[in-house]
């Protein structure tokens, strides 16, 4: 009788660690839960592709500029939104995210990255497979954010914005920054 008792005491151990670390690294609450921001963001007018109807050009042109935006696609989790990576009259960098709409979850980061935004199941797990910038953790998993691009950053090449899980590697979604007023992305 003595040594069942031991055996179960083990087993609840067990379950109860199992259950802990579970709970620590997947945080299911995460899914039915949100963290909304609503930062300002400065007024930028994206250049429309040669060929399109837009609004008659101004003399002066605007102070901030659009380098590069895309929409976000989804990838591991439904991610909608418009990313932006803008130049402010100052000199300085930001991506904007604007209209951001995913999941919250444990350890999300937002990367520029180098790689190609692949629609789908493809997509989930290649943007750390080259060069990215961290530009730090996602401020709110729903809403309107600004993230400064430090000066040290050479954005040549990189070429999307991913809302990036760090503890399990993979994109929650991500946005090809293609070059503001051609459809193309920025080299």
């Amino acid at each position: 009788m003595g040594r069942k008792r031991v055996v179960l005491a083990g087993l609840a151990v067990v379950a109860v660690t199992g259950l802990a670390v579970g709970l620590y690294l997947f945080q299911p609450w995460r899914l039915v839960t949100d963290r909304e921001v609503r930062e300002a963001l400065p007024s930028v007018t994206e250049p429309q592709p040669a060929g399109t109807s837009g609004p008659p050009p101004t003399a002066a042109p605007p102070a901030d500029v659009v380098l590069a935006a895309g929409d976000f696609v989804t990838h591991e989790h439904d991610t909608s939104g418009r990313a932006q990576l803008v130049r402010l009259a100052d000199g300085r960098r930001q991506l904007l995210l604007r209209g951001l709409d995913t999941s919250d979850g444990p350890d999300l980061r937002v990367w520029l990255t180098d790689r190609k935004v692949l629609p789908g199941r493809a997509g989930w797990q290649v943007f750390d497979d080259g060069r990215w910038v961290e530009l730090g953790r996602l401020k709110g998993n729903i809403g309107d954010q600004v993230y400064d691009i430090p000066a040290s950053v050479d954005l040549d090449g990189l070429r999307s914005v991913s809302i990036w899980c760090k503890r399990f590697a993979v994109s929650f979604g991500a946005a090809p920054l293609a070059a503001a007023g051609s459809g193309s992305t920025p080299s």
